[in-house]
């Protein structure tokens, strides 16, 4: 029994601690969204305020990036859902034989690096620019669609691993059934595979989308004159961020969490009007007047998306009367006034410390002996004082000239027997 006790601690420890790695840098961000320092910074805390919201919807050039994002993403979740419904579809129809094969081609977009996809598109492309003779400002050149194709060759093939498992339990006897009955194969298609495909689209388009909206490597060597929202951060980031970063972040996470949120609820609601047609009378399935339990009777998804909704209207309704001027002015005259203590604090440390050195030099010299004759330094280099300044005189002094040897030539060689004309 302690074991199994042992075993559930041990368990909600690892839970606690792997979430709070996973979560708490979100967590931590969306906190620095709402301190007023410049810089994103969770502690110490400042003052509450709003203002990097308005900065964000203020920045043309990230509303710019999230216009070109949403596009991008747009493009991409169609061409994707389509290549990966269509090779998913492949893939369950060819040669078994050759479906590894079949299966690795597909797959190996994942494998290569975004940022050789990427130039590989930009390069491909130029080349059937030129081919084709169009101008440099073609629609082949044109950033959009350059980075559409780009992200849909990888994108793609994660499509194609959501569709597949979907269609591995589909049923082909319901196609054969339909064209036994006389329906064309678009129709078996569009009324038949379609509808139970439809789950899978809708999760390979998010992921989609999604994948597409985070894509950093690939998108840098195609995005032209349409920069994403990637692309933005990435060239705020070189030259210092603000908190308003931090908004957008907030921003993401709270849409990401209403997503979570209604889809949950949706699912669970479906369960309850399943479980409710199961115990209804066939009178009420005839009249359609089902006794079905209320939106936020169990089901926890909706009742925590009530919350988050009325949570984020107080705030949004708090935003617009609140004003942290005072608090900032605050913060200001504080840091002044400890910035003027520490200044006054190092003058004073200063100022000890060259009293303290001027009582030592007045100890030393009151200890020193009381003679002004101080040793000269020798200049005796061991060369016969030849190094010794004394022995230069000086241009004034007359120094005996010595008379010179008879070099023993006869005295051809004395100056002195040269007589002036």
């Amino acid at each position: 029994m302690k074991n199994f006790s042992l075993m559930r601690i041990s368990i909600w420890v690892y839970l606690a601690l792997f979430f709070a790695y996973l979560l708490g840098p979100l967590v931590i961000m969306s906190v620095t969204a709402f301190n007023s320092p410049g810089f994103p910074r969770a502690a110490p805390w400042e003052c509450l305020t709003f203002e990097w919201f308005s900065a964000l919807f203020q920045d043309e050039r990230i509303l710019n990036g999230i216009k070109n994002s949403v596009l991008v993403g747009i493009g991409t979740v169609i061409l994707s859902v389509a290549m990966g419904l269509a090779g998913a579809l492949m893939l369950t129809q060819i040669w078994p034989k050759l479906r590894a094969t079949y299966y690795t081609i597909i797959i190996a977009p994942i494998l290569v690096p975004g940022v050789v996809i990427g130039i590989s598109t930009l390069v491909f492309w130029d080349r059937v620019n030129r081919m084709l003779g169009l101008d440099a400002d073609s629609f082949l050149s044109s950033g959009l669609f350059l980075t559409v194709i780009g992200q849909s060759t990888f994108i793609a093939s994660y499509c194609m691993l959501v569709l597949v498992a979907r269609l591995q339990r589909y049923d082909n006897a319901l196609t054969e059934a339909a064209l036994d009955l006389g329906a064309s194969h678009a129709q078996t298609f569009r009324k038949v595979l379609l509808p139970f495909m439809r789950p899978a689209i809708a999760s390979a388009a998010v992921l989609a989308f999604l994948a597409s909206f985070e894509n950093y490597n690939t998108t840098t060597f195609t995005f032209g004159e349409y920069p994403t929202l990637t692309i933005e951060l990435a060239q705020k980031v070189r030259y210092g961020i603000t908190p308003a970063i931090s908004a957008l972040a907030f921003i993401i996470v709270l849409l990401t969490v209403f997503a979570a949120l209604f889809n949950e609820a949706k699912i669970r609601r479906q369960e309850l009007v399943a479980a409710a047609r199961k115990t209804a009378t066939v009178e009420e399935l005839e009249t359609g007047k089902l006794r079905l339990p209320g939106f936020l009777s169990s089901n926890t998804a909706a009742v925590l998306l009530v919350v988050v909704a009325m949570a984020t209207i107080a705030v949004v309704g708090t935003a617009t009367v609140y004003s942290p001027a005072q608090c900032i002015a605050d913060v200001k005259e504080t840091k002044r006034l400890e910035t003027e203590l520490r200044i006054q604090e190092l003058l004073q440390r200063r100022a000890d410390e060259a009293a303290r050195r001027a009582a030592e030099e007045g100890e030393q010299s009151d200890q020193a002996p009381a003679t002004d004759a101080t040793p000269k330094p020798s200049n005796d280099s061991g060369f016969g004082n030849v190094f010794n300044p004394g022995t230069l005189q000086d241009g004034g002094t007359e120094t005996p000239e010595e008379e010179p040897e008879n070099s023993g030539s006869g005295g051809v060689f004395d100056p002195g027997n040269l007589q002036s004309n």
